[in-house]
């Protein structure tokens, strides 16, 4: 991964493509990704997204009451 990406973390899958729905509905771009294997998570895909998009997203989440395991940024 680039440095000043972030990865948003779920606990399922449906979640993480609810993520993506969400972030694109917003004009942020992400992409559906395994995760790192240095990363754990319950599910098996995450979100990535440039670093500058991360109070943007993590405020979109927990606006719109969509759980998420983390935001992890490298």
């Amino acid at each position: 991964m680039n440095e000043g990406q972030c990865v948003a973390l779920f606990h399922s899958t449906s979640l993480a493509l609810r993520g993506e729905k969400l972030c694109r509905a917003e004009g942020i771009p992400v992409k559906l990704i395994p995760v790192p294997r240095r990363l754990s998570s319950d599910c098996g895909v995450c979100l990535r997204f440039a670093g500058a998009f991360e109070e943007r997203v993590r405020a979109l989440f927990n606006e719109r009451a969509l759980e998420f395991e983390d935001i992890v940024c490298l």
